[in-house]
C-alpha cells in the first residue's frame, strides 16, 4: 500500500522537473573585422602591425614588438603569435602568425605610433591595428640620440680629476649608449641619406675612455689580518682591475681594519669580528668607507676561526656584490 500511495507524488515531482527546463539560450556569432583578417601592409611611407591580448594595452606592446620585427630590430628568436578566437558556441577562428627573424640588431623602443582599430575579441582576447609614419619615427629616434649625444658632452665639462668618478661615468654612459648601433641601422633604413657617422664616433669615444681608465686604474688592498686582503684583491681582479702597489693619480688603497673577540657557544669556538673597510685615493683622501660585522666559528679552536673569517668575507662579496662591500661603485 506504501508503494502505491507515493508512486504519483514522484511522477509529480519526475513532470513538474520536465515541465521547469529553460529554452538554450541564442549565441550571437560574432563577425572578426576586416582589419584583422587582412591587415594592411607596410610601405615605404607606413609601417603596420596587429597585436593581440588580454587587453589592449597587452595588444598594443605585442604589435609595437611585431612592428619592431618588420625593421629587423631584435628578435633573436622566432616571433610566434598564436590566437584561438571562439565566434558563438559552434565553430571557432585560429590565426597563427609566425616570423623567423634573427638578427643582431637589438629592439628599439617605437614611441611614435597611432592605433587605428581596436576591439574586444571576447574571451579575454583583445586586438588593435596600429600604424607608424617612417618619417615621424625617424625624426623622433633622431631626436632622442641627439639629446643623448648633446647631454654626453655637456657632462663630460662638468667631470672632476677623480679617475674612479671617470671611470664610473663612461661606464654609465657605455651601458646607456650600448643599443645605439642597432638605432643607427634602424634610422638608416627609415631614412637611407641619413649619415651615422658623427654618432659612432661619440660612441667609439665613450668605450674608448671606458676602457682606458678600466685599464688603469690600480688597487692595493691591505689589512692588519692578512688573510682577508684574498677576498677583495679576488673580486678585484674579476672585474679586470690592476690589484698591485703601485703610486699613481690612478691608484687606490683600500684598508680592511679588523677588531676580533674570542666567544666560545655550544661546544664552538667564535671570532666576532668588526671589520672597518676605507678605500683611499693617490693622495690620501677618503673615497668611501664601509663598517660590518662577521662571525667566524670552529670545533677546532680559536686559529681556525679566524680562518673562517675568510670563507665569511667571501660569501659576503658572492652575496652582496663588491660594490655593497665596499660601499662604492667600480
Amino acid at each position: 500500500m506504501r508503494t502505491i500511495f507515493f508512486l504519483p507524488l514522484i511522477l509529480v515531482f519526475i513532470l513538474g522537473g520536465c515541465g521547469a527546463t529553460k529554452e538554450p539560450k541564442i549565441v550571437i556569432k560574432q563577425e572578426l573585422p576586416g582589419w584583422y583578417q587582412n591587415p594592411p601592409l607596410s610601405n615605404s611611407a607606413t609601417l603596420y602591425a596587429i597585436g593581440e591580448g588580454k587587453n589592449k594595452e597587452e595588444a598594443i606592446a605585442n604589435a609595437l614588438n611585431y612592428m619592431a620585427s618588420t625593421l629587423s630590430i631584435s628578435i633573436s628568436s622566432s616571433y610566434n603569435a598564436k590566437t584561438t578566437v571562439r565566434e558563438g558556441s559552434v565553430s571557432s577562428h585560429e590565426g597563427v602568425y609566425k616570423s623567423d627573424i634573427s638578427s643582431d640588431v637589438k629592439k628599439i623602443r617605437i614611441s611614435n605610433y597611432e592605433v587605428i582599430q581596436a576591439k574586444s575579441l571576447g574571451f579575454r582576447k583583445y586586438a588593435v591595428l596600429i600604424k607608424s609614419d617612417k618619417q615621424k619615427l625617424f625624426s623622433s629616434l633622431k631626436h632622442e640620440i641627439d639629446q643623448k649625444v648633446a647631454l654626453v658632452k655637456a657632462n663630460e665639462k662638468n667631470l672632476d680629476d677623480d679617475a674612479l668618478g671617470k671611470f664610473l661615468f663612461y661606464k654609465k654612459l657605455n651601458k646607456e649608449l650600448e643599443n645605439l648601433p642597432h638605432t643607427l641601422v634602424v634610422m638608416k633604413e627609415l631614412n637611407s641619406r641619413f649619415d651615422s657617422e658623427v654618432y659612432l664616433q661619440t660612441l667609439k669615444s665613450v668605450d674608448k675612455k671606458y676602457r682606458y681608465y678600466q685599464s688603469n686604474i690600480s688597487f692595493s688592498v691591505v689589512s692588519n689580518l692578512a688573510n682577508l686582503k684574498a677576498p677583495i684583491a679576488k673580486a678585484l681582479s674579476k672585474r679586470n682591475f690592476k690589484v698591485n702597489a703601485a703610486s699613481s693619480k690612478m691608484h687606490y688603497k683600500i684598508s680592511i681594519n679588523t677588531s676580533v673577540t674570542k666567544a666560545n657557544a655550544y661546544g664552538f669556538t667564535l671570532a666576532r669580528a668588526e671589520l672597518r673597510i676605507v678605500t683611499s685615493n693617490y693622495k690620501g683622501a677618503n673615497v668611501a668607507s664601509n663598517v660590518f660585522h662577521l662571525v667566524g666559528q670552529s670545533s677546532q679552536g680559536y686559529d681556525v676561526a679566524i680562518q673562517d673569517l675568510v670563507r665569511q668575507l667571501n660569501d659576503k662579496i658572492q652575496k652582496d656584490g663588491l660594490d655593497k662591500v665596499l660601499n662604492i661603485n667600480i
